[in-house]
């Protein structure tokens, strides 16, 4: 099914009209969390392993990325990703003329992205956010010949639309658990290609926030402390 670009751009457009009305509410009840969250008044570097997955031609797929950005006031982060799919999918496409009959052939992907990612709501225990990432990669079709080699069709230049839903839970002060939710649209590519890729994302996984571990040790903070996650 090839979701049109201009509906999901609406649908992530839509998750940010709630962000701006509660920044412009003065009052602390329509500005959810906001007052018991300090604010880091300096930028952080944020290095995040991003694998995520995917339903690709009726397939379950994992897509794994890195991410590198900065984070602004643990608010809003934005940076770059790479990402690619760690097996191929198998293709409705023809295979390729010298592909040997019984030949599997595996559609693939990889691309590079840039991201961003707004707090709509939170407090010292959860959070939630809305993130877009727009992508610029290739898909290829990968094939075996006759004589057992490996090939590949020419790479075709892909553009990735991905507005999605994230949210995080603090277990502890150091560790929690996050799912997330969206739809990848590939664009600028034929439409055979787009209905091949286009699908929804998901992930859920256990999250380490590396500097609130660092400053438990340091404090010598008891490990599995709920202090300072019960206010609001």
């Amino acid at each position: 099914m090839l979701l049109p670009l201009r509906f999901v751009t609406l649908l992530w457009l839509a998750a940010l009209v709630p962000a701006g009305s509660w920044a412009q509410a003065p009052s602390p009840d329509s500005a959810v969390g906001r007052r018991v969250v300090p604010r880091i008044p300096h930028r952080r570097v944020v290095v995040q392993y991003d694998s995520r997955y995917s339903i690709l031609n009726h397939h379950f797929t994992t897509i794994n990325g890195l991410k590198l950005g900065v984070e602004f006031k643990n608010r809003f982060r934005a940076g770059t990703a790479i990402y690619f799919l760690s097996t191929g999918v198998t293709t409705r496409q023809a295979r390729p003329e010298n592909a040997a009959a019984d030949a599997q052939a595996d559609l693939r992907f990889r691309y590079l992205a840039g991201y961003g990612e707004y707090v709509l709501l939170e407090t010292p225990r959860w959070e939630l956010s809305s993130n877009l990432q727009l992508g610029l990669g290739s898909a290829y079709v990968r094939y075996n010949t006759p004589d057992g080699r490996s090939h590949v069709t020419p790479k075709q230049f892909m553009g990735v639309v991905e507005p999605s839903v994230s949210a995080h839970l603090r277990v502890f002060q150091w560790a929690g658990l996050g799912a997330g939710v969206g739809w990848r649209q590939p664009v600028l590519v034929s439409g055979a290609i787009q209905r091949e890729l286009n699908g929804p994302v998901f992930y859920l996984r256990g999250k380490l926030f590396l500097g609130d571990l660092l400053k438990v040790v340091k404090n010598k903070t008891p490990l599995f402390t709920q202090e300072g996650l019960r206010k609001g």
